[in-house]
């Protein structure tokens, strides 16, 4: 079993670089790369969970209306990308769940930050997607999280793919490792608990490649119409594999209907 997601938000990444970008182009290269995860989506009847900030969202009424229409799951990804407080968790489910008449039931912190399992629960959430169970120098130490959904205080905890020794199969993982190499980590992730999480960023399907934005090489490599390409054979290969696909929201009712809840 396979579950897609993606963080849509204001493409802020360029500030962690030294480099500011207007916010309407944040909201515009966000929503280029967004009509193209859809297209292709919808080419291979694959759905997908969505973690929208409020802001995105607000300014991308369409884009959340199509995704909706097509069967995927929306869930929050707090008010803004850049900055937090604890009375966002509850402010950006309401305000998503007024904008687009849908339940949220999920969360994913912009950039997998920490927080408190009990303020995610007591806001209403019934799951939380934001622990990256490996080590990334400066980002991550979660080498002692289970790889495996688990509960922590009444919350469902859903961390994101690590194969064999932890390496971890998110976007930065999907850009750099020769393809075969990440449909092999993939496969043994699958094999190992019977499921992988995966998710990606909107802004990795533009030309990330612009000088101003001040990227290293690893996070502009196999960006734009590459990363398209390479996204299109991963849902091939899915299919080949013959693994279903699903929405986050699904793997909880799912647990739910098996007594644990």
């Amino acid at each position: 079993m396979i579950y897609l997601s993606f963080d849509i938000e204001e493409f802020d990444m360029p500030k962690e670089y030294g480099y500011e970008i207007d916010f309407e182009r944040q909201i515009t290269i966000s929503q280029e790369g967004l009509t193209k995860i859809l297209a292709l989506l919808e080419k291979y009847n694959v759905k997908a969970t969505f973690f929208s900030t409020v802001i995105f969202a607000q300014n991308s009424n369409k884009l959340i209306t199509q995704l909706l229409e097509q069967g995927h799951e929306l869930a929050s990804h707090t008010y803004y990308h850049s900055a937090f407080e604890n009375q966002d968790l509850l402010s950006s489910k309401k305000t998503l769940e007024e904008l687009f008449g849908v339940q949220i039931q999920g969360l994913r912190m912009p950039r997998m930050a920490e927080i408190s399992s009990e303020e995610v629960k007591k806001a209403g959430y019934l799951y939380n997607s934001s622990v990256n169970p490996t080590f990334l120098p400066g980002r991550y130490n979660k080498l002692h999280i289970s790889k495996r959904f688990y509960k922590e205080n009444g919350l469902w905890q859903i961390p994101t793919a690590v194969s064999c020794f932890r390496i971890p199969l998110f976007w930065l993982s999907f850009h750099n490792f020769p393809l075969w190499i990440y449909h092999f980590l993939l496969s043994k992730a699958v094999h190992s608990i019977g499921y992988a999480t995966l998710y990606f960023h909107p802004w990795e399907f533009t030309d990330l490649h612009q000088k101003e934005f001040n990227f290293p090489s690893y996070v502009m490599r196999n960006s734009g119409e590459q990363m398209c390409d390479r996204f299109e054979k991963l849902l091939q290969f899915i299919q080949k594999k013959d693994w279903k696909t699903g929405i986050y929201k699904n793997l909880i009712a799912e647990q739910r209907k098996l007594g644990n809840s």
